[in-house]
């Protein structure tokens, strides 16, 4: 007879091979008493496997993340998983409280981590997720949006350099992926340090559901689960086109304040010098041209209409085949859209 796989322990509590149950982590509480936790979700496969994070909400408005994770759990795979999911939905639920990208404090956990134990809110908090969560993995997926105000393609940023974190890129299935530099104090940072191989999905904007976005990190994390071995794999289906990797990345930025008139869409293949965008004057009615710094493919921009000078206006992703990633980004998005008269959540994955 088989002998059953151990337990995983987490804060405490036990949790038996072949079960999930949902891990409160104590937190500072807030100055009126109210108790805060960090609640995570384990599923502890029946055999043995890899050990990974997903954590969402690292950014208190960045909502995209959370309704990946909650279709994730619902989904009819998990039932499956080999090895053990730590899946945390709101990583800063101080911000998701307050709809902030930041702390009480006004820091920013996407720059405090590893963090301190008798550091300041944010960096105990990053400790916190360290110690409990992360050096309990080898393998972890960080989802994110775009700063409120702007809205970003569907990307993987990553470290393409190291062999394993390219091959996990690659097996995400989105088209463009960006070798990303990493941030002092990012969550993505301090997880490599500690040996854990993490990618970072950014797409969508804050405060707001985008169900392209949504189903496109859903079927991604997927992807990376199988790759690993933590799933099965699925029913046959088309194989997905190579992605293109961005080496480099330009912002343009507002020549003026005034009214911001887009004239591109995200995904969009622009020329050098190309008109892209105007700056109006509200008062005076004058206009001034925006133009592309490069030629390449639009992977962020800005939704706001108002904005002074200086503040980013687009993202321009410089790739060698560029008419191909536009052709490819448009049919990924064609294949991620809602269809008339289809539910708001489609079924999940078998």
């Amino acid at each position: 007879m088989a002998r059953q796989r151990p337990a995983f322990t987490l804060a405490g509590k036990s949790i038996q091979a072949g079960s999930q149950q949902l891990v409160e982590v104590e937190l500072a509480q807030l100055f009126t008493s109210t108790r805060m936790t960090l609640p995570v979700q384990v599923v502890h496969g029946r055999h043995e496997g890899p050990v990974m994070f997903v954590s969402a909400a690292v950014h208190g408005d960045e909502l995209n993340g959370v309704e990946i994770i909650r279709r994730l759990l619902k989904s009819r795979s998990i039932r499956q998983v080999r090895g053990t999911l730590l899946a945390v939905p709101m990583v800063n639920m101080y911000g998701v409280l307050e709809r902030s990208r930041y702390l009480p404090d006004r820091r920013d956990l996407n720059r405090s981590f590893p963090g301190s134990e008798r550091g300041t809110m944010a960096s105990r908090l990053a400790h916190t997720f360290m110690s409990e969560i992360v050096s309990r993995c080898t393998y972890g997926i960080d989802l994110h949006t775009a700063a409120i105000g702007r809205e970003n393609l569907p990307q993987i940023r990553a470290n393409l350099d190291d062999e394993v974190t390219e091959k996990l890129a690659r097996a995400f299935g989105v088209p463009v992926l960006i070798n990303s530099s990493l941030r002092d104090g990012s969550l993505r940072e301090s997880a490599l340090d500690a040996g854990v191989t993490t990618l970072l999905y950014e797409a969508g904007a804050a405060l707001r559901l985008d169900e392209m976005s949504i189903r496109a990190g859903l079927a991604g994390t997927i992807h990376v689960m199988r790759s690993i071995g933590m799933l099965p794999a699925g029913r046959s289906r088309k194989a997905a086109s190579e992605p293109f990797i961005a080496r480099s990345s330009v912002w343009v930025r507002a020549p003026y304040s005034g009214l911001f008139i887009n004239q591109v869409p995200l995904g969009a293949r622009v020329e050098k010098d190309q008109l892209i965008g105007v700056i109006a004057g509200p008062v005076t009615g004058d206009e001034y041209p925006i133009q592309a710094l490069a030629t390449g493919v639009i992977i962020g921009k800005s939704n706001q209409p108002l904005v002074h000078e200086g503040e980013a206006l687009f993202h321009i992703g410089r790739f060698e085949a560029s008419k191909r990633v536009a052709a490819e980004i448009e049919t990924f998005q064609n294949e991620h859209e809602m269809v008339e008269g289809e539910a708001f959540e489609p079924p999940t994955f078998p």
